[in-house]
């Protein structure tokens, strides 16, 4: 089994900064794409941004710019450096990975969860 951990969320003012953290554990062989979601309140799940095993990585246009997604593979953690944040960022966001076993087959796991709320 696979857990994962969050941390990094919390209230920033418009125009401030935050930095999400997602640490995975327990039965790893590798993990290939880590990515981060988020969903505000009456809105579906949307992919933010995600970076695979080689460094490629994928930003929604919303956030170019102002979001960099980083991995640490060494410590099974994924990163989301968040500036300049607006109030329509705010949301739920959901680190998700997908891990590999070793023998072939992969899991998506998702994160718990943690708030983003941008406001003055």
């Amino acid at each position: 089994q696979v857990q994962l951990v969050e941390s990094g969320g919390g209230l920033v003012h418009p125009g401030g900064s935050l930095r999400l953290s997602c640490a995975a554990s327990g039965s790893i062989f590798s993990i290939g794409v880590m990515g981060w979601y988020r969903q505000a309140p009456g809105k579906e799940r949307e992919l933010v941004a995600n970076i695979v095993t080689g460094g490629t990585t994928y930003y929604a246009d919303d956030v170019k710019g102002r979001f960099a997604i980083s991995r640490d593979n060494a410590k099974n953690t994924v990163y989301l450096q968040m500036n300049s944040l607006k109030p329509e960022d705010t949301a739920v966001y959901y680190c998700h990975l997908r891990v590999y076993d070793g023998w072939g087959h992969s899991s998506i796991y998702w994160g718990q969860g943690t708030q983003v709320t941008v406001s003055s």
